[in-house]
């Protein structure tokens, strides 16, 4: 046995200050040793790797290894070549799912010394270079390859051409990792890499699975470039991808499958086949059992699969998607990135068919979902609440107020004041759906504080956050008693709904005005509180109905103008000033006739409604209002529109037509 003396000896060597200390040696096998102990002490430690990426060890390493490459004058023999393996091996240990050692390693300079070294004619330091380099490719954080210069393609195309499966599979990492525009997937179409890639789905497993997803870089969002890969060789690629959905490996049969999703999401037409499309969802739902990483990204593959896609969706319930999805939900352990995954492929699931949401309802897992609205992860908290979204779409359960309950209130609340805008964003789109809540339970929302935070989210610096707080707000107002609206305006504030109205984002304008046309659909009680203030909340409707450019806002209020229009005498002459006065210098051409005589048969039936609202029979003041009206061509302008091509306008026209004349006949 080893004296104690020996063992503190060997333990001192191994501490890093003096590990450090002889990777500076000039003694080449001093360094080695080092070299060799320090790889020892990181791989697979990502405790050691931080500690010595902290004491600036990577860029000891590639130290080492640019000088074992620059000043040896036989690099691939002998120490040198030792030196370039060591050094090349453990800076892609050090990137090996480290962001901070891969971020080292780009700032010490490695990745040019490390392409430079692929050229190097000894086979081991090659294959380790390629794998270092692939690990870094796989980071984020890896800088972007250039494939428009032609040395870069030329490069890649050498990569691939390789005998060595490393080296095809590092030139596939660049794929995956830098092709994101059409132009770089034109670039690499035309260079011919389509077709070494499929040649590469008959290598090595490793060559098959790198040569899979870059393939699936190539042909996203792309359909020139998928038409190409359909037809090579007479549809005999497609057939190989196809085939390859029954590979023996798990991941193959993933990547597989995750390539002809992009090709299908893209081109449709390839993927009719039902027994296809089939096949492709039970594949996923049986990978769904897969561990570790494969099992993580199946659910994001069957989530991708199906958005949008109701028919999909539908094949996806029957193979019981939806069951195997919630009955893994319901393990004790599960990885943030699965957890993840599972919520997501659920909100998919139901994202438009009923019979899932019922189905999701029956096994009993909302409130696994509402818990998981207290994740430590914010991409599941965000995830939890698409997910929640989703199956708040469902109009039977909000009907039956089945969301308005503190279990479910509270914590999206509290999301409200989460770190990341993402989840507060996630938050606000779940509670634009069950503040709706048809049962009239809102004074449950409104004693836990919703109302409060919505109208402080209204006034955020995002706009996006200030959209969505007024989209809820608008939504909570739809169908509430008045005592509730009240509440909602004094929280909110006169002051705070005109800047909203007038909010520099036009979305945010056509949910204010969307907000107050709520509000007023409450009876003539509902009408007042525009009037409050001098009336400075339907002077700006008004503004927004004769200056806004974007059709949503005009829309919204000329239809809010619509409902102050049932009001009393006042409240309709109010209107009448918003919509027919000529305004000070501004068109001599009033609001109202240049939407009955314009283009949008929208904006027409919003205007015609204002004239029916206007022009009630019985009104003491309605002859007056007929008579300028007229005096304004309104009148004729509505006769005009006697055959209006859209049904709703001529339709609606005729009641007004009617009323104006009965309204006429009796004055006279």
């Amino acid at each position: 046995m080893p004296s104690t003396a020996a063992a503190a000896a060997a333990a001192a060597a191994n501490q890093p200050d003096e590990l450090i200390r002889r990777l500076r040696s000039g003694d080449g096998a001093v360094k080695l040793k080092a070299l060799r102990e320090l790889k020892n002490q990181i791989i697979g430690n990502r405790t050691k790797k931080l500690s010595y990426i902290k004491l600036g060890t990577v860029a000891d390493v590639v130290g080492v290894l640019a000088s074992s490459v620059s000043i040896d004058s036989d690099p691939g023999s002998g120490s040198g070549s030792s030196l370039i393996v060591e050094s090349a091996a453990i800076i892609g240990s050090f990137a090996c799912g480290v962001d901070a050692g891969v971020k080292a390693v780009l700032e010490a300079g490695a990745f040019p010394h490390l392409f430079r070294i692929l050229s190097n004619p000894n086979e081991k330091v090659v294959d380790t270079t390629a794998r270092s380099l692939r690990m870094i490719f796989q980071s984020r954080l890896a800088p972007k390859y250039d494939f428009s210069k032609n040395e870069n393609a030329d490069c890649l195309i050498s990569l691939l051409n390789s005998d060595n499966e490393n080296v095809t599979g590092l030139g596939a990492s660049i794929i995956t990792h830098s092709c994101k525009t059409i132009a770089d997937q034109k670039i690499l179409s035309s260079a011919g890499v389509l077709r070494r890639l499929i040649t590469l789905l008959n290598g090595s497993l490793y060559q098959r699975e790198a040569s899979l997803e870059a393939l699936t870089a190539m042909l996203s969002s792309n359909s020139a470039v998928i038409s190409n890969f359909v037809d090579l060789d007479n549809g005999r690629a497609l057939s190989s991808l196809i085939n390859l959905m029954e590979d023996k490996s798990p991941r193959t049969r993933l990547l597989a499958s995750t390539c002809l999703i992009v090709i299908g999401r893209t081109c449709s037409s390839y993927l009719q086949d039902i027994e296809l499309k089939n096949k492709l969802i039970l594949i996923l739902v049986e990978l769904l059992e897969e561990p570790d990483r494969v099992g993580d990204e199946v659910p994001f593959a069957l989530a991708k699969l199906i958005v949008d896609r109701e028919d999909l969706q539908r094949l996806a319930f029957e193979a019981n998607a939806l069951d195997k999805l919630c009955n893994f939900l319901q393990r004790e352990t599960l990885q943030p990135k699965r957890f993840e995954g599972l919520l997501l492929a659920i909100a998919e699931l139901c994202s438009r068919l009923e019979s899932c949401r019922s189905k999701f309802f029956s096994l009993k897992v909302l409130n696994l979902v509402t818990n998981s609205l207290k994740h430590d992860a914010a991409d599941v908290r965000t995830v939890a609440c698409i997910c929640l979204r989703n199956v708040t779409r469902s109009v039977k359960k909000l009907s039956a107020g089945y969301f308005m309950n503190e279990m479910v209130v509270d914590p999206l609340i509290q999301l409200l004041h989460d770190s990341s805008n993402s989840v507060q964003v996630a938050a606000l789109s779940v509670i634009s759906n069950i503040v709706v809540d048809f049962a009239n339970r809102k004074s449950i929302f409104l004693r836990c504080g919703g109302i409060k935070e919505l109208v402080r989210l209204s006034q955020s610096m995002d706009p996006t956050l200030r959209l969505n707080a007024v989209l809820a707000l608008k939504n909570f107002v739809f169908l509430a008693d008045n005592s509730s609206k009240e509440c909602v305006l004094a929280e909110l504030t006169v002051s705070t709904l005109v800047s909203l109205i007038c909010d520099p984002e036009p979305k945010v304008q056509e949910q204010a005005l969307a907000f107050v046309r709520n509000i007023l659909e409450s009876g003539i009680d509902s009408i007042k509180p525009v009037f409050t203030e001098d009336g400075i909340i339907i002077n700006a409707v008004g503004r927004q109905v004769r200056n806004a450019l974007d059709l949503n806002v005009c829309l919204e209020g000329i239809y809010a103008l619509g409902n102050v229009a049932t009001g009393n005498e006042l409240h309709k002459e109010a209107v009448m000033h918003q919509i027919l006065e000529p305004q000070v210098n501004g068109p001599s051409q009033s609001v109202l006739m240049k939407f009955l005589q314009g283009n949008n048969s929208q904006l027409r039936v919003g205007a015609i409604w204002c004239i029916i609202n206007l022009t009630y029979p019985d009104g003491p003041g309605t002859s007056s209002r007929i008579a300028r009206l007229r005096d304004g061509g309104v009148i004729c302008q509505l006769k005009k529109l006697a055959d209006d091509p859209c049904l709703d306008a001529k339709f609606r026209v005729k009641t007004a037509l009617v009323q104006c004349v009965n309204n006429n006949s009796c004055a006279k």
